[in-house]
């Protein structure tokens, strides 16, 4: 019996998510693009029809090589969805969308409370 309002996870969605990560990690090492070096997949929801795959990712670096590395995404989509189609026997091949994992800002931000809470605090 499941709770209201909660989803299901199913061993099989969470196999092909997995698949469909790595696939799609595998592919961006290899890939020359010196704007996709900073990019790093975090994860992937692949939808119940497998028409869609949301892929989260995060960036190191600058807001400006996390603005390229998003177009540099958006431009070897089509590409990365045609290794996806070769490499993994789904009745579709999901179209990519692409993602920024907000767990990695949110956890740069605790960060910084964190580290704000213990400077050394400046008499009045």
């Amino acid at each position: 019996m499941t709770r209201r309002g909660t989803t299901r996870r199913y061993p099989r969605s969470a196999r092909a998510n997995e698949v469909v990560r790595e696939v799609l990690a595998e592919d961006l090492e290899r890939m020359s693009d010196p704007r996709l070096e900073v990019v790093t997949i975090t994860g992937v929801e692949v939808s119940s029809d497998v028409r869609y795959a949301d892929v989260y990712y995060s960036t190191l670096g600058t807001p400006e090589q996390a603005d390229a590395a998003a177009a540099a995404l958006k431009s070897v989509t089509g590409r990365l969805r045609s290794r996806l189609g070769r490499e993994v026997q789904f009745r579709y091949t999901p179209e990519l969308r692409w993602i920024v994992d907000p767990a990695i800002a949110q956890g740069a931000r605790i960060e910084a409370v964190i580290k704000s809470l213990h400077e050394p605090k400046e008499p009045t």
